[in-house]
């Protein structure tokens, strides 16, 4: 009797699609090493490198204040529950040595 082993099940290949809900997508902007071309520009090899050329400041201002947008609301929450904390024992304490 031949010794078998045990068949393993096939891995299936995982194919992942942006479904931008990121905050920005960063994907076009990179630096040195980067493998693919940015808006059909060939690559300029310069000692074994490819070059992507990087955000500009206008990018950069829309990833900044998109990510300040979306932390508006949960900051002002916070803020909000501190300030009524603090309130709160600053009333008892005020009752407790008046």
């Amino acid at each position: 009797m031949p010794n078998r082993k045990p068949q393993k099940p096939k891995k299936e290949k995982v194919t992942y699609y942006d479904d931008y809900s990121s905050l920005a997508d960063m994907s076009d902007v990179g630096a040195f090493g980067a493998q693919n071309n940015v808006k059909g520009n060939s690559p300029k090899p310069s000692g074994g490198r490819v070059y992507r050329p990087r955000a500009t400041f206008k990018e950069k201002w829309a990833t900044y204040f998109s990510a300040v947008k979306t932390m508006l609301l949960p900051m002002l929450m916070v803020l909000i529950a501190i300030t009524a904390f603090f309130l709160v024992m600053y009333l008892i304490s005020l009752g407790v040595n008046g």
